[in-house]
């Protein structure tokens, strides 16, 4: 079977956002990746001890995988047809009738096998997402939103990555377009989901989301040296730093990615506020690349004298206190 869908590649600085925006730009529908993120209510911190990859707790700057799909799907009324397969055999016939119907396919894939991925980003991730357009003998074509250009897997290897194994194992999950309305009401649901966002950020009464996660996890940083040891401690703050600068791509936790969807938030609901504020969450962003640098120098044991877990988590007590007001700020400009 050779099959090519009239599919354009577009890179991404998040794969969730990405495959969506090109997806609907597939369909006639031009969102940019911030504003899939901001109507997504993508933007989000939780810091979670009790859940653990590799040994190491969970510290995340989005929702779990899949959410900004769902949220997307109900503020725009766009549909997606979603499918998991026990029998892996019977995935991949799937996916070849999808092709045959020219439907260019999501799916979610485990990192670690792609073999196109550079060796230093393979890890241990099962919710990465990627598009596979088409077929050429034994070779699946894939646009994959973090990669430059268009990249392609033969069956073993789209196969096994489909069916990785460990947390959030993706089952053979796909997905792809099944209706678009003729109107998208796109004001309505951006201001839907900068609301969500400020209300996720300043109302959830578990310690472990939020504002109230951000103060949680400078507490438990002051005392990783005493509590793990030095080599653990290292390793539980680097988790944090690789969630926060890689995994959360676009930089400092999606920050700078945040800050470019109110910027075209304002312009859309002729609201200068968000493009005020836009400038605000990017300063906060810079605080979280400072805390990136201060933690990245102390987990490589280069920091200077004045760079200690301490004075990371000082750093982390400020940006709490400017992201608390920050979101009050946002969620008065679109009452």
């Amino acid at each position: 079977m050779d099959i090519k869908i009239d599919f354009e590649h577009k890179q991404s600085a998040h794969c969730e956002n990405g495959v969506v925006s090109n997806l609907l730009k597939f369909y006639g529908i031009e969102l940019s990746e911030p504003m899939i993120f901001g109507i997504g209510s993508g933007l989000f911190f939780s810091h979670m001890p009790f859940l653990k990859v590799g040994g190491i707790p969970v510290t995340s700057f989005r929702p779990l995988p899949g959410i900004i799909f769902k949220r997307i799907s109900k503020r725009l009324g766009i549909t997606f047809e979603k499918h998991k397969y026990r029998q892996p055999a019977k995935a991949m016939k799937a996916l070849d009738a999808n092709l045959k119907e020219n439907i260019p396919t999501g799916m979610l894939v485990g990192v670690y096998h792609l073999t196109y991925f550079p060796d230093p980003y393979r890890f241990h991730f099962n919710a990465h997402n990627i598009v596979v357009y088409g077929k050429q003998e034994n070779n699946y074509l894939i646009s994959d939103p973090i990669m430059a250009g268009d990249e392609s897997l033969t069956y073993d290897e789209l196969l096994r990555v489909r069916y990785a194994k460990g947390t959030f194992a993706p089952k053979g999950h796909m997905y792809w377009v099944k209706n678009i309305p003729e109107k998208l009401d796109v004001e309505g649901a951006v201001v839907k989901g900068i609301q969500h966002v400020c209300k996720h950020m300043l109302t959830i009464p578990v310690p472990m989301f939020g504002v109230k996660g951000i103060r949680f996890l400078a507490k438990k940083l002051r005392k990783y040296p005493e509590k793990l040891g030095a080599r653990k401690a290292a390793s539980y703050t680097g988790q944090i730093v690789r969630a926060q600068e890689e995994i959360g791509t676009g930089g400092a936790g999606f920050r700078f990615m945040y800050g470019a969807f109110l910027q075209e938030a304002a312009g859309l609901l002729n609201k200068p506020r968000l493009r005020e504020l836009s400038f605000d969450i990017s300063e906060i962003g810079d605080k979280w690349r400072a805390f990136a640098v201060i933690t990245g120098r102390i987990v490589k044991n280069r920091n200077k004298a004045d760079e200690s877990y301490d004075k990371a988590a000082d750093l982390l007590l400020e940006i709490a206190d400017l992201e608390e007001a920050f979101f009050k700020n946002l969620q008065e400009s679109v009452k």
